[in-house]
């Protein structure tokens, strides 16, 4: 049995893998690119791979391994590191046969701590705090100025996978109660309380918080629209690290400008990079995050476990963690 993984992730984990799978032969994406020919059953796309890609704007080592899983005839799984599998090709691999699996789960917990933080942030107005001392401006927060108490206040979390639910759980140390919006109205251990997509608009008078994290769906996409921060209170807040099409951008850079939503944490946007004219770098109270809620040093290695577990099970003939076919 083949693996073609990258250059990069055969220097670094290749000996690993070798160590539990012995008879496990590697070809990597250079060079099956330079020979025009692969025939490997699996294939790993690692974080480096994508680089510094977006969804605008991707590679020459995205594009190149792009090209080799989709004319390796062979392939039967493809694992991924992203949590979504939006990305077109992975619907071309699957109409064709191809197990795609993703690391959901391997950022719940720092795509967490990045919400958790910014929270907190702006609520307690950081952003604006950082702009005065850059203009060495000693300007008290008092009066109507003063932050509001995060004690009591309301989170609407639109996603229930392990990043929504890890992050309702974070919040009850802050006394902030949660209200889970997913599929289905079934219960989340983790939420005080929650409902379906389609009764969104009805808890959103209680938002004092607008969390997205949720997949990217015919379902979700542009869900966080005029309509919607409108249902909100004034003076609620909008944090997005779901992914850039979830959230409608004019309506967001309008409803901030108004001052309706006091303040914002974007991580993803419609089209990326965020354009240097966008109006969302200088809005007060925002901070602007390059789709880098989840990284830290220890990523790369969560994700490789995942990795390491469902090559496993699939050598075993068993069921694969995060297999997007089972995902609906």
């Amino acid at each position: 049995m083949k693996l073609l993984l990258s250059d990069f992730a055969l220097r670094t984990w290749g000996n690993h893998i070798k160590a539990a799978h012995g008879d496990l032969t590697f070809v990597t994406a250079e060079q099956a690119l330079a020979d025009g020919t692969c025939d490997a059953e699996i294939a790993f796309m690692t974080r480096e791979v994508t680089g510094k890609s977006s969804k605008n704007n991707p590679t020459p080592e995205l594009a190149g391994f792009d090209t080799v899983v989709r004319t390796t005839p062979t392939l039967k799984w493809l694992q991924i590191h992203p949590a979504g599998a939006e990305r077109p090709i992975y619907r071309e691999l699957r109409a064709r046969g191809v197990k795609v699996t993703t690391a959901s789960g391997a950022t719940a917990v720092t795509v967490s701590h990045s919400v958790l933080g910014a929270l907190i942030a702006i609520n307690r107005r950081f952003p604006l705090l950082a702009d005065a001392q850059r203009r060495h401006a000693w300007e008290p927060r008092l009066g109507e100025r003063s932050p509001r108490d995060l004690k009591g206040q309301c989170a609407v979390i639109v996603g229930m996978g392990p990043i929504g639910r890890n992050i309702a759980r974070l919040l009850k140390a802050l006394d902030i109660r949660s209200i889970g919006v997913r599929r289905s109205a079934e219960p989340v251990p983790e939420c005080d309380r929650t409902v379906a997509y389609d009764d969104l608009p009805a808890v959103l008078p209680e938002a004092d918080v607008l969390i997205l994290c949720c997949p990217a769906s015919p379902v979700t996409r542009g869900i966080a629209n005029a309509g919607v921060f409108a249902a909100m209170p004034k003076g609620s807040l909008l944090i997005n690290v779901s992914r850039g099409e979830i959230a409608v951008e004019k309506d967001v850079t309008a409803v901030l400008q108004s001052g309706h939503l006091a303040g914002a944490y974007l991580d993803v946007f419609e089209r990326e990079p965020l354009e240097a004219a966008s109006p969302l770098w200088d809005i007060p109270n925002v901070l602007i995050s390059p789709h880098t809620a989840s990284h830290s040093l220890g990523q790369n290695e969560a994700i490789f476990g995942i990795f390491l577990e469902n090559l496993v099970r699939f050598r075993e003939g068993r069921k694969l963690r995060n297999d997007v076919d089972d995902l609906g």
